[in-house]
């Protein structure tokens, strides 16, 4: 067979229609044929390392990739895409800065909320709460706590929850059915004494359901209950006073109050016209003998009486004039 062509002299360039059917044979890239003077945009099944990448046509689709998600928490978070909630997380070292935030069924560590609402079941540690912010509902809250501008309502700010130095600061208030435990600083705030509410700078002249131990008082007035005429019956009440006057208008029976252990008061009786009588309903007299009304006209009598829990006890001083 002739050979149709030779080419150790060739002074150029030789086309491929002339070579041998031996060279158009192709190679294989991963699993793709790539022919001499052929074009492919596609090569499959290829393996690169050490590759650099200076620049992609388009984009890579998050899930081309390995790692195409991150997990916080116990939420899986897909690269692209949006979630609202993230749960089983604990923060530390957290500064909440904007926004209404609502933290609610979170374990948190050292955290700082602005115009924050608390409430579900939180337990917070360490927390600073400023701007109109709110801590409600059943909410722990334990560690150092300060608070400026908010509103503790319904939490339960002690006993299990163990709040110490908590400072309530710029008009907050701390109300609902939350009690505090710890030091307490409070600026434009109140304070709550017995059953009276003292805003801080304000003056209170009554101040009620207060127990006081241990108390040296120099100068004291009682208040004076002016029962007025005694009628036929009157029902003794301690409600406003424990100094009484009464004047006798009739033979009057009087119904003692409840025998509150430790309580005592006087009772100034005015004979009046004279010659009324006065019983007294469950007394215990001295020598088991109950007093005499003075029946002279424009007298006074004045009884004194005890109670130990179960009796009243009386004494008497009579016929003052």
């Amino acid at each position: 067979m002739s050979v149709p062509y030779t080419f150790a002299s060739a002074t150029g360039s030789i086309p491929l229609s002339q070579l041998d059917a031996n060279f158009a044979t192709g190679i294989t890239i991963g699993n793709t044929s790539v022919l001499l003077g052929g074009t492919i945009s596609t090569i499959n099944n290829l393996s690169l390392s050490n590759v650099t990448i200076t620049s992609v046509g388009q984009a890579f689709p998050n899930g081309y990739l390995a790692n195409s998600n991150v997990v916080i928490g116990t939420t899986t978070i897909n690269l692209g895409s949006t979630v609202t909630t993230v749960d089983g997380l604990t923060l530390s070292n957290v500064v909440i800065s904007s926004g209404n935030v609502t933290i609610s069924n979170v374990t948190t560590t050292n955290v700082f909320a602005t115009t924050a609402n608390v409430s579900g079941t939180a337990n917070i540690s360490n927390l600073v709460v400023v701007g109109n912010a709110s801590v409600g509902g059943n909410v722990t809250i334990t560690g150092n706590v300060s608070a400026a501008k908010g509103t503790f309502t319904s939490a339960n700010v002690s006993g299990t929850a163990n709040v110490q130095i908590l400072a309530v600061t710029s008009n907050a208030t701390v109300a609902g059915n939350a009690t505090i435990s710890g030091n307490v600083t409070a600026l434009n705030g109140y304070v709550v004494i017995g059953n009276t509410t003292v805003g801080l700078g304000n003056t209170a002249s009554t101040i009620g359901n207060v127990t006081v131990s241990n108390t040296t008082v120099t100068l004291y007035t009682e208040s004076v209950v002016a029962i007025g005429n005694s009628s036929t019956a009157q029902t003794l009440s301690l409600t406003n006073g424990t100094f009484q006057t009464v004047t006798m208008t009739g033979n009057c029976t009087f119904t003692m109050p409840t025998a509150t252990a430790g309580r005592s008061f006087i009772l100034v009786v005015s004979t009046g016209a004279g010659g009324f009588t006065g019983t007294f309903t469950s007394v215990k007299w001295p020598s088991n003998t109950a007093p005499t009304l003075t029946t002279t006209a424009s007298r006074w009598d004045i009884l004194t009486f005890f109670a130990d829990g179960t009796n009243w006890y009386g004494t008497y001083a009579q016929a003052f004039q």
